[in-house]
Protein backbone atom coordinates (compact mmCIF):
# COMPACT_ATOMS: atom_id res chain seq x y z
CA UNK A 1 0.00 0.00 0.00
CA UNK A 2 3.02 2.47 0.69
CA UNK A 3 6.50 2.20 0.23
CA UNK A 4 10.03 4.10 1.84
CA UNK A 5 9.29 7.97 2.18
CA UNK A 6 11.67 9.10 -0.73
CA UNK A 7 12.44 13.42 -0.43
CA UNK A 8 8.83 13.64 1.10
CA UNK A 9 6.82 11.12 -1.21
CA UNK A 10 5.41 8.03 -0.64
CA UNK A 11 5.13 5.05 -2.59
CA UNK A 12 1.30 4.55 -2.72
CA UNK A 13 -1.20 1.77 -4.15
CA UNK A 14 -3.56 4.55 -6.45
CA UNK A 15 -4.48 2.48 -9.38
CA UNK A 16 -5.66 -1.08 -9.64
CA UNK A 17 -3.36 -3.57 -11.78
CA UNK A 18 -0.64 -0.28 -11.62
CA UNK A 19 2.62 0.00 -9.94
CA UNK A 20 2.28 2.32 -6.71
CA UNK A 21 2.79 5.95 -7.60
CA UNK A 22 5.15 9.15 -6.14
CA UNK A 23 2.79 11.38 -3.69
CA UNK A 24 3.65 13.97 -1.58
CA UNK A 25 0.64 13.27 1.52
CA UNK A 26 0.72 16.95 2.55
CA UNK A 27 0.34 18.51 -0.34
CA UNK A 28 -3.39 20.05 -1.92
CA UNK A 29 -3.37 17.83 -4.89
CA UNK A 30 -1.01 14.92 -4.24
CA UNK A 31 -1.86 13.51 -7.83
CA UNK A 32 -2.38 16.42 -9.69
CA UNK A 33 -4.94 18.56 -10.37
CA UNK A 34 -6.32 17.14 -14.42
CA UNK A 35 -9.06 15.11 -12.56
CA UNK A 36 -10.72 18.16 -10.70
CA UNK A 37 -9.96 20.55 -14.18
CA UNK A 38 -11.92 18.15 -16.56
CA UNK A 39 -15.11 17.54 -13.87
CA UNK A 40 -15.36 21.41 -14.17
CA UNK A 41 -15.17 21.45 -18.13
CA UNK A 42 -17.65 18.67 -17.94
CA UNK A 43 -19.72 21.05 -15.23
CA UNK A 44 -19.23 24.45 -17.37
CA UNK A 45 -20.28 22.81 -20.50
CA UNK A 46 -23.33 21.25 -18.93
CA UNK A 47 -24.63 24.72 -16.92
CA UNK A 48 -23.77 26.82 -19.93
CA UNK A 49 -26.53 24.59 -22.12
CA UNK A 50 -28.84 24.30 -19.41
CA UNK A 51 -28.91 28.37 -19.22
CA UNK A 52 -28.89 29.17 -22.68
CA UNK A 53 -32.61 28.70 -22.15
CA UNK A 54 -32.61 31.93 -19.94
CA UNK A 55 -31.26 34.52 -21.99
CA UNK A 56 -33.38 33.78 -24.79
CA UNK A 57 -36.89 34.06 -22.38
CA UNK A 58 -38.22 36.44 -24.61
CA UNK A 59 -37.91 34.51 -28.36
CA UNK A 60 -39.58 31.45 -26.33
CA UNK A 61 -42.49 33.23 -25.36
CA UNK A 62 -43.00 35.63 -28.49
CA UNK A 63 -42.34 31.98 -30.92
CA UNK A 64 -44.66 30.06 -28.95
CA UNK A 65 -47.06 32.44 -27.08
CA UNK A 66 -45.71 30.94 -23.05
CA UNK A 67 -46.48 32.62 -20.09
CA UNK A 68 -43.99 33.10 -17.16
CA UNK A 69 -45.09 29.63 -15.74
CA UNK A 70 -44.68 27.85 -18.88
CA UNK A 71 -41.87 28.34 -19.46
CA UNK A 72 -40.14 28.39 -15.94
CA UNK A 73 -41.86 25.06 -15.95
CA UNK A 74 -39.35 23.72 -18.22
CA UNK A 75 -36.05 23.48 -16.20
CA UNK A 76 -38.16 22.12 -13.43
CA UNK A 77 -39.53 19.47 -15.33
CA UNK A 78 -36.18 18.54 -17.01
CA UNK A 79 -34.50 18.68 -13.42
CA UNK A 80 -37.51 15.77 -11.74
CA UNK A 81 -36.30 13.52 -14.64
CA UNK A 82 -32.83 14.17 -13.73
CA UNK A 83 -33.58 12.98 -10.42
CA UNK A 84 -35.59 9.99 -11.20
CA UNK A 85 -32.51 8.46 -12.26
CA UNK A 86 -29.96 9.81 -9.94
CA UNK A 87 -30.40 6.77 -7.37
CA UNK A 88 -29.42 4.19 -9.54
CA UNK A 89 -26.33 6.26 -11.09
CA UNK A 90 -24.87 6.64 -7.27
CA UNK A 91 -25.34 3.14 -6.94
CA UNK A 92 -23.48 2.69 -10.35
CA UNK A 93 -21.03 4.68 -9.20
CA UNK A 94 -20.20 2.95 -6.43
CA UNK A 95 -19.73 -0.21 -8.59
CA UNK A 96 -18.36 0.51 -11.95
CA UNK A 97 -15.56 2.90 -13.85
CA UNK A 98 -17.04 6.32 -12.94
CA UNK A 99 -14.56 7.93 -15.86
CA UNK A 100 -16.58 5.95 -18.63
CA UNK A 101 -20.57 6.61 -17.12
CA UNK A 102 -19.37 10.27 -17.24
CA UNK A 103 -17.71 9.96 -20.58
CA UNK A 104 -21.00 8.43 -21.43
CA UNK A 105 -23.31 11.33 -19.87
CA UNK A 106 -21.87 14.00 -21.41
CA UNK A 107 -21.71 12.28 -24.65
CA UNK A 108 -25.82 11.78 -24.52
CA UNK A 109 -26.21 15.32 -23.21
CA UNK A 110 -24.17 16.45 -26.60
CA UNK A 111 -26.76 14.57 -28.55
CA UNK A 112 -29.81 15.75 -26.96
CA UNK A 113 -28.81 19.82 -27.23
CA UNK A 114 -28.39 19.40 -30.63
CA UNK A 115 -32.01 18.57 -30.73
CA UNK A 116 -33.62 21.78 -28.63
CA UNK A 117 -31.98 24.30 -31.23
CA UNK A 118 -34.45 21.89 -34.13
CA UNK A 119 -37.56 21.40 -31.93
CA UNK A 120 -40.38 23.26 -33.65
CA UNK A 121 -42.78 23.40 -30.91
CA UNK A 122 -43.37 23.77 -26.96
CA UNK A 123 -44.17 20.13 -26.91
CA UNK A 124 -41.00 18.87 -28.68
CA UNK A 125 -39.05 21.44 -26.48
CA UNK A 126 -40.30 20.14 -23.61
CA UNK A 127 -39.87 16.60 -24.12
CA UNK A 128 -35.98 16.86 -25.63
CA UNK A 129 -35.19 19.51 -22.42
CA UNK A 130 -36.81 16.31 -19.62
CA UNK A 131 -34.45 14.09 -21.67
CA UNK A 132 -31.26 16.60 -21.05
CA UNK A 133 -32.37 17.26 -17.44
CA UNK A 134 -31.87 12.93 -16.94
CA UNK A 135 -28.90 13.03 -18.32
CA UNK A 136 -27.28 16.39 -17.23
CA UNK A 137 -27.83 15.19 -13.67
CA UNK A 138 -26.59 12.18 -13.91
CA UNK A 139 -22.47 13.13 -14.37
CA UNK A 140 -22.44 14.18 -10.72
CA UNK A 141 -22.66 11.30 -8.16
CA UNK A 142 -19.30 9.74 -9.96
CA UNK A 143 -17.39 12.76 -10.15
CA UNK A 144 -17.94 13.86 -7.20
CA UNK A 145 -16.73 10.66 -5.78
CA UNK A 146 -13.92 10.30 -8.15
CA UNK A 147 -12.55 14.06 -6.55
CA UNK A 148 -13.10 12.69 -3.33
CA UNK A 149 -10.76 9.63 -3.91
CA UNK A 150 -8.09 12.02 -5.68
CA UNK A 151 -7.53 14.85 -3.25
CA UNK A 152 -7.37 13.99 0.77
CA UNK A 153 -9.67 15.94 3.04
CA UNK A 154 -7.34 18.94 3.26
CA UNK A 155 -7.89 19.66 -0.26
CA UNK A 156 -11.22 18.78 -1.23
CA UNK A 157 -12.81 22.08 -0.54
CA UNK A 158 -10.47 23.79 -2.97
CA UNK A 159 -11.37 20.84 -5.47
CA UNK A 160 -15.26 21.08 -5.45
CA UNK A 161 -14.35 24.75 -5.11
CA UNK A 162 -12.78 24.12 -8.99
CA UNK A 163 -15.79 22.09 -10.09
CA UNK A 164 -18.31 24.10 -8.50
CA UNK A 165 -16.67 27.51 -9.95
CA UNK A 166 -17.18 25.55 -13.88
CA UNK A 167 -20.88 24.89 -12.83
CA UNK A 168 -21.33 28.03 -11.55
CA UNK A 169 -19.34 30.40 -14.02
CA UNK A 170 -21.50 28.29 -16.96
CA UNK A 171 -24.98 29.75 -15.00
CA UNK A 172 -23.78 33.24 -16.23
CA UNK A 173 -22.05 32.71 -18.97
CA UNK A 174 -25.04 30.44 -20.71
CA UNK A 175 -26.87 33.30 -19.66
CA UNK A 176 -24.98 35.71 -20.97
CA UNK A 177 -24.03 33.51 -24.79
CA UNK A 178 -27.63 32.92 -24.90
CA UNK A 179 -28.71 36.24 -24.34
CA UNK A 180 -26.24 37.92 -27.37
CA UNK A 181 -26.75 34.81 -29.95
CA UNK A 182 -30.42 35.18 -29.60
CA UNK A 183 -30.53 38.95 -30.13
CA UNK A 184 -27.46 38.45 -33.58
CA UNK A 185 -28.47 34.93 -35.43
CA UNK A 186 -31.69 33.93 -33.03
CA UNK A 187 -31.97 31.19 -30.17
CA UNK A 188 -31.86 28.17 -32.07
CA UNK A 189 -28.05 28.56 -33.06
CA UNK A 190 -27.19 29.10 -29.80
CA UNK A 191 -27.89 25.34 -28.92
CA UNK A 192 -26.49 23.93 -31.71
CA UNK A 193 -23.12 25.83 -31.17
CA UNK A 194 -23.07 24.09 -27.51
CA UNK A 195 -23.32 20.67 -28.64
CA UNK A 196 -19.89 20.60 -30.07
CA UNK A 197 -17.66 21.44 -27.15
CA UNK A 198 -19.75 18.99 -25.25
CA UNK A 199 -18.58 15.95 -27.34
CA UNK A 200 -14.80 17.04 -26.77
CA UNK A 201 -15.03 17.07 -23.19
CA UNK A 202 -16.55 13.87 -23.55
CA UNK A 203 -13.65 12.28 -24.93
CA UNK A 204 -11.43 14.05 -22.49
CA UNK A 205 -13.06 12.72 -19.34
CA UNK A 206 -11.38 9.08 -20.90
CA UNK A 207 -8.30 10.46 -19.83
CA UNK A 208 -8.90 10.08 -16.25
CA UNK A 209 -7.72 7.15 -14.68
CA UNK A 210 -10.17 5.37 -11.67
CA UNK A 211 -8.43 5.53 -8.20
CA UNK A 212 -9.20 2.97 -6.03
CA UNK A 213 -11.70 3.64 -3.66
CA UNK A 214 -10.98 5.44 -0.39
CA UNK A 215 -7.86 6.53 -1.59
CA UNK A 216 -7.86 10.28 -0.64
CA UNK A 217 -8.41 9.29 2.43
CA UNK A 218 -5.47 7.09 2.66
CA UNK A 219 -3.43 10.04 1.59
CA UNK A 220 -4.79 11.86 3.92
CA UNK A 221 -3.90 9.63 7.07
CA UNK A 222 -0.48 9.19 5.62
CA UNK A 223 0.06 12.86 6.08
CA UNK A 224 -1.49 12.44 9.14
CA UNK A 225 0.26 9.60 10.61
CA UNK A 226 3.92 11.74 9.84
CA UNK A 227 3.20 14.00 12.38
CA UNK A 228 2.71 12.24 15.17
CA UNK A 229 5.46 10.14 17.08
CA UNK A 230 3.77 6.64 16.73
CA UNK A 231 2.65 6.94 13.13
CA UNK A 232 -0.93 5.07 12.47
CA UNK A 233 -1.47 2.41 9.66
CA UNK A 234 -3.53 4.12 7.15
CA UNK A 235 -7.20 2.48 6.29
CA UNK A 236 -6.65 -0.01 3.06
CA UNK A 237 -8.57 0.72 0.26
CA UNK A 238 -12.06 0.82 0.01
CA UNK A 239 -13.80 -2.11 -1.66
CA UNK A 240 -17.36 -1.62 -3.07
CA UNK A 241 -18.59 -2.57 0.35
CA UNK A 242 -20.65 -5.77 1.17
CA UNK A 243 -23.95 -6.47 -1.39
CA UNK A 244 -26.16 -4.23 0.71
CA UNK A 245 -30.05 -3.23 -0.58
CA UNK A 246 -30.13 0.29 -1.83
CA UNK A 247 -33.38 1.19 1.06
CA UNK A 248 -31.11 -0.34 3.61
CA UNK A 249 -28.06 1.90 2.45
CA UNK A 250 -30.07 4.99 2.06
CA UNK A 251 -31.41 4.12 5.51
CA UNK A 252 -27.97 4.40 7.03
CA UNK A 253 -26.91 7.57 5.48
CA UNK A 254 -30.39 9.73 6.57
CA UNK A 255 -28.96 8.41 10.33
CA UNK A 256 -25.59 11.08 9.34
CA UNK A 257 -27.03 14.01 11.56
CA UNK A 258 -24.31 16.23 9.35
CA UNK A 259 -25.36 14.73 5.65
CA UNK A 260 -29.01 15.40 6.73
CA UNK A 261 -27.92 19.63 7.77
CA UNK A 262 -26.23 19.85 4.04
CA UNK A 263 -28.53 18.03 2.17
CA UNK A 264 -31.36 21.03 3.88
CA UNK A 265 -28.84 23.63 3.48
CA UNK A 266 -27.75 22.96 -0.23
CA UNK A 267 -31.67 22.28 -1.37
CA UNK A 268 -32.87 25.03 0.10
CA UNK A 269 -29.90 27.15 -1.29
CA UNK A 270 -30.39 25.86 -4.78
CA UNK A 271 -33.64 26.95 -4.60
CA UNK A 272 -32.81 30.43 -4.10
CA UNK A 273 -30.16 30.47 -6.38
CA UNK A 274 -32.23 28.54 -8.96
CA UNK A 275 -34.99 30.91 -9.01
CA UNK A 276 -32.71 34.13 -9.10
CA UNK A 277 -30.26 33.07 -11.82
CA UNK A 278 -33.10 32.41 -14.41
CA UNK A 279 -35.24 35.28 -13.73
CA UNK A 280 -32.40 37.86 -13.08
CA UNK A 281 -32.02 38.93 -17.30
CA UNK A 282 -35.95 38.72 -17.26
CA UNK A 283 -35.89 41.39 -14.06
CA UNK A 284 -33.55 43.72 -15.82
CA UNK A 285 -35.71 43.91 -18.91
CA UNK A 286 -38.75 44.54 -17.31
CA UNK A 287 -37.74 46.47 -14.05
CA UNK A 288 -34.94 48.89 -15.38
CA UNK A 289 -36.09 48.73 -19.28
CA UNK A 290 -32.56 47.09 -20.26
CA UNK A 291 -32.53 45.37 -23.55
CA UNK A 292 -31.85 41.87 -23.94
CA UNK A 293 -27.59 42.32 -24.30
CA UNK A 294 -27.41 44.44 -21.68
CA UNK A 295 -29.95 42.86 -19.13
CA UNK A 296 -27.95 39.40 -19.59
CA UNK A 297 -24.92 41.02 -19.78
CA UNK A 298 -25.21 42.25 -16.19
CA UNK A 299 -27.25 39.42 -14.95
CA UNK A 300 -24.25 37.01 -16.56
CA UNK A 301 -21.15 39.49 -15.79
CA UNK A 302 -22.17 40.68 -12.56
CA UNK A 303 -23.01 36.75 -11.08
CA UNK A 304 -20.04 35.70 -12.77
CA UNK A 305 -17.39 37.87 -10.60
CA UNK A 306 -19.64 37.24 -7.62
CA UNK A 307 -19.10 33.89 -8.41
CA UNK A 308 -15.77 33.70 -8.36
CA UNK A 309 -14.64 35.53 -5.72
CA UNK A 310 -17.09 33.31 -3.69
CA UNK A 311 -15.64 29.57 -4.53
CA UNK A 312 -11.87 31.45 -4.36
CA UNK A 313 -12.72 32.08 -0.85
CA UNK A 314 -14.89 30.23 0.49
CA UNK A 315 -12.80 26.77 -0.69
CA UNK A 316 -9.21 28.25 0.01
CA UNK A 317 -10.43 29.27 4.19
CA UNK A 318 -12.59 26.07 3.85
CA UNK A 319 -9.68 23.69 3.95
CA UNK A 320 -7.15 26.16 5.69
CA UNK A 321 -8.99 25.76 8.61
CA UNK A 322 -10.56 22.47 8.47
CA UNK A 323 -9.83 20.32 11.50
CA UNK A 324 -8.66 23.06 13.68
CA UNK A 325 -11.82 24.61 14.44
CA UNK A 326 -14.54 22.60 15.25
CA UNK A 327 -17.25 22.01 12.82
CA UNK A 328 -15.53 24.47 10.52
CA UNK A 329 -16.43 23.57 7.27
CA UNK A 330 -20.36 23.88 8.31
CA UNK A 331 -19.68 27.39 10.02
CA UNK A 332 -18.05 28.69 7.50
CA UNK A 333 -20.56 27.82 4.50
CA UNK A 334 -23.71 28.70 7.27
CA UNK A 335 -22.20 31.94 7.46
CA UNK A 336 -21.98 32.72 3.61
CA UNK A 337 -25.24 31.62 2.79
CA UNK A 338 -26.51 34.04 5.11
CA UNK A 339 -24.61 36.91 3.71
CA UNK A 340 -25.93 35.69 0.32
CA UNK A 341 -29.41 36.41 1.71
CA UNK A 342 -29.01 39.50 2.64
CA UNK A 343 -27.88 40.56 -0.85
CA UNK A 344 -30.56 38.70 -2.58
CA UNK A 345 -32.60 40.93 -0.34
CA UNK A 346 -30.69 44.18 -1.55
CA UNK A 347 -31.39 42.90 -4.98
CA UNK A 348 -34.92 42.15 -4.73
CA UNK A 349 -35.75 45.50 -3.19
CA UNK A 350 -33.26 48.27 -4.17
CA UNK A 351 -34.90 50.43 -6.77
CA UNK A 352 -31.92 51.93 -8.12
CA UNK A 353 -29.65 49.77 -10.70
CA UNK A 354 -26.53 50.29 -9.08
CA UNK A 355 -27.24 49.21 -5.27
CA UNK A 356 -29.17 46.24 -7.13
CA UNK A 357 -26.34 44.99 -9.24
CA UNK A 358 -24.10 45.40 -5.87
CA UNK A 359 -26.66 42.90 -3.94
CA UNK A 360 -26.25 40.91 -6.58
CA UNK A 361 -22.91 40.27 -6.26
CA UNK A 362 -23.03 39.86 -2.89
CA UNK A 363 -25.41 37.18 -3.20
CA UNK A 364 -23.67 35.03 -5.43
CA UNK A 365 -20.08 35.37 -3.40
CA UNK A 366 -22.44 34.36 -0.44
CA UNK A 367 -24.03 31.70 -2.17
CA UNK A 368 -20.67 30.46 -3.87
CA UNK A 369 -18.52 30.13 -1.10
CA UNK A 370 -20.66 28.20 0.89
CA UNK A 371 -21.14 25.59 -1.61
CA UNK A 372 -18.04 24.32 -2.17
CA UNK A 373 -17.41 23.59 1.64
CA UNK A 374 -20.93 21.68 1.76
CA UNK A 375 -20.04 19.42 -1.67
CA UNK A 376 -16.73 18.75 0.95
CA UNK A 377 -18.76 18.20 4.17
CA UNK A 378 -20.78 15.84 2.23
CA UNK A 379 -17.50 13.35 1.26
CA UNK A 380 -16.20 14.07 4.54
CA UNK A 381 -18.52 12.49 6.44
CA UNK A 382 -19.84 9.70 3.86
CA UNK A 383 -17.52 6.24 3.91
CA UNK A 384 -15.95 5.61 0.55
CA UNK A 385 -17.49 3.14 -0.64
CA UNK A 386 -20.96 4.61 -0.77
CA UNK A 387 -19.66 7.93 -1.66
CA UNK A 388 -21.74 7.73 -4.69
CA UNK A 389 -24.69 7.12 -3.66
CA UNK A 390 -24.58 9.83 -0.63
CA UNK A 391 -23.52 12.51 -3.51
CA UNK A 392 -26.78 10.99 -5.33
CA UNK A 393 -28.79 11.42 -2.57
CA UNK A 394 -27.66 15.14 -2.23
CA UNK A 395 -28.36 15.86 -6.17
CA UNK A 396 -31.16 14.43 -6.22
CA UNK A 397 -32.80 16.88 -3.27
CA UNK A 398 -30.71 19.70 -4.40
CA UNK A 399 -32.24 19.36 -8.03
CA UNK A 400 -35.50 19.16 -6.90
CA UNK A 401 -34.43 22.74 -4.79
CA UNK A 402 -33.05 23.86 -7.77
CA UNK A 403 -35.58 23.15 -10.03
CA UNK A 404 -38.91 24.36 -7.89
CA UNK A 405 -37.14 27.98 -7.59
CA UNK A 406 -37.66 29.04 -11.24
CA UNK A 407 -41.13 27.48 -11.10
CA UNK A 408 -42.14 28.97 -7.83
CA UNK A 409 -40.79 32.18 -8.82
CA UNK A 410 -43.17 32.03 -12.00
CA UNK A 411 -45.74 30.99 -10.19
CA UNK A 412 -45.45 34.06 -7.85
CA UNK A 413 -45.28 36.45 -10.17
CA UNK A 414 -48.01 36.12 -12.49
CA UNK A 415 -50.06 35.68 -9.47
CA UNK A 416 -48.99 38.77 -7.88
CA UNK A 417 -49.33 40.62 -11.59
CA UNK A 418 -52.98 39.82 -10.90
CA UNK A 419 -52.71 37.81 -14.21
CA UNK A 420 -52.60 40.60 -16.52
CA UNK A 421 -49.49 41.63 -18.26
CA UNK A 422 -46.07 41.06 -17.28
CA UNK A 423 -45.37 39.23 -13.73
CA UNK A 424 -44.12 41.10 -10.90
CA UNK A 425 -40.55 39.54 -10.33
CA UNK A 426 -39.41 42.01 -7.96
CA UNK A 427 -42.06 40.73 -5.38
CA UNK A 428 -41.82 37.29 -6.46
CA UNK A 429 -37.68 37.49 -5.75
CA UNK A 430 -38.81 38.06 -2.03
CA UNK A 431 -40.46 34.31 -1.83
CA UNK A 432 -36.88 33.76 -1.50
CA UNK A 433 -35.28 35.20 1.23
CA UNK A 434 -37.18 33.48 4.19
CA UNK A 435 -36.24 29.62 3.26
CA UNK A 436 -32.45 30.95 2.70
CA UNK A 437 -32.30 32.29 6.53
CA UNK A 438 -33.64 28.88 7.77
CA UNK A 439 -31.07 27.26 5.46
CA UNK A 440 -28.07 28.91 7.04
CA UNK A 441 -29.51 27.89 10.74
CA UNK A 442 -29.67 24.62 9.56
CA UNK A 443 -26.13 24.55 8.34
CA UNK A 444 -24.40 26.34 11.36
CA UNK A 445 -26.38 23.80 13.69
CA UNK A 446 -24.80 20.87 11.42
CA UNK A 447 -21.31 22.07 12.78
CA UNK A 448 -22.02 20.64 16.08
CA UNK A 449 -22.03 17.05 14.58
CA UNK A 450 -19.74 17.58 11.63
CA UNK A 451 -16.38 16.26 13.67
CA UNK A 452 -17.89 13.03 15.13
CA UNK A 453 -19.42 12.16 11.70
CA UNK A 454 -15.68 12.49 10.13
CA UNK A 455 -14.60 10.05 12.92
CA UNK A 456 -17.47 7.61 12.07
CA UNK A 457 -16.75 7.68 8.28
CA UNK A 458 -12.74 7.17 9.02
CA UNK A 459 -13.21 4.26 11.53
CA UNK A 460 -11.96 6.69 14.26
CA UNK A 461 -13.40 7.60 17.51
CA UNK A 462 -16.43 9.90 16.91
CA UNK A 463 -16.33 10.66 20.71
CA UNK A 464 -13.21 12.39 21.02
CA UNK A 465 -13.55 16.07 21.37
CA UNK A 466 -13.05 18.63 18.63
CA UNK A 467 -10.04 20.82 18.73
CA UNK A 468 -10.57 24.66 19.54
CA UNK A 469 -6.62 25.15 19.44
CA UNK A 470 -4.78 25.26 15.92
CA UNK A 471 -2.16 23.35 17.07
CA UNK A 472 -4.38 21.18 18.94
CA UNK A 473 -4.27 17.15 18.14
CA UNK A 474 -7.34 15.96 19.27
CA UNK A 475 -9.87 16.65 16.66
CA UNK A 476 -11.11 13.57 14.99
CA UNK A 477 -10.84 14.90 11.76
CA UNK A 478 -6.93 14.97 12.57
CA UNK A 479 -6.53 11.70 11.22
CA UNK A 480 -7.30 12.02 7.60
CA UNK A 481 -7.00 15.99 7.07
CA UNK A 482 -3.59 16.78 6.20
CA UNK A 483 -4.76 20.50 7.11
CA UNK A 484 -4.39 20.12 10.23
CA UNK A 485 -0.87 21.77 10.60
CA UNK A 486 0.90 23.92 8.22
CA UNK A 487 0.66 22.52 4.64
CA UNK A 488 2.98 24.73 2.54
CA UNK A 489 0.36 24.51 -0.55
CA UNK A 490 -1.19 26.96 1.89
Amino acid sequence: MAGTDRGGTVLVDAFAGRPPVPVRPGATAPLGWWPAICVALVAFVDRVEYNLLAGVVPQLQEEFGLSDKAVGAIPTAGAIAGVVLLLPAGRLADTSRRNWIIAAVVGAWAVLTLGTGLAGSYAVLFGIRVLLGAAGQLYNPPASSLLADYFPPGGRARAYGLERLGYFVGLPVGVLVGGALAQAVGWRQAFLVVAVPGAVIALLCLTIREPLRGLGDRIGALAAAARVPAPATPPPPAGPGPAVPMLRQLRDLVRIPTLRSVVAGLTIMFFGLGGLFFWMPTFYQRQFGLDEAAATGIAGGVGGMGIVLGVVVGSRYGDRFHGRRPGWRMVLAGTALFAGALGLAVAALAPVLAVQIAGYFVANAGFSAAIPNLTAANADVVPAHRRGLGFAVLNAVVTLGGAAGPFLVGVASDALAGGSGPGSLRGAFTVLLLPLGAGAWIILRGGRTFDADIARATGGDPAAPAATDPTAATDPSAATDPSATTDPAH
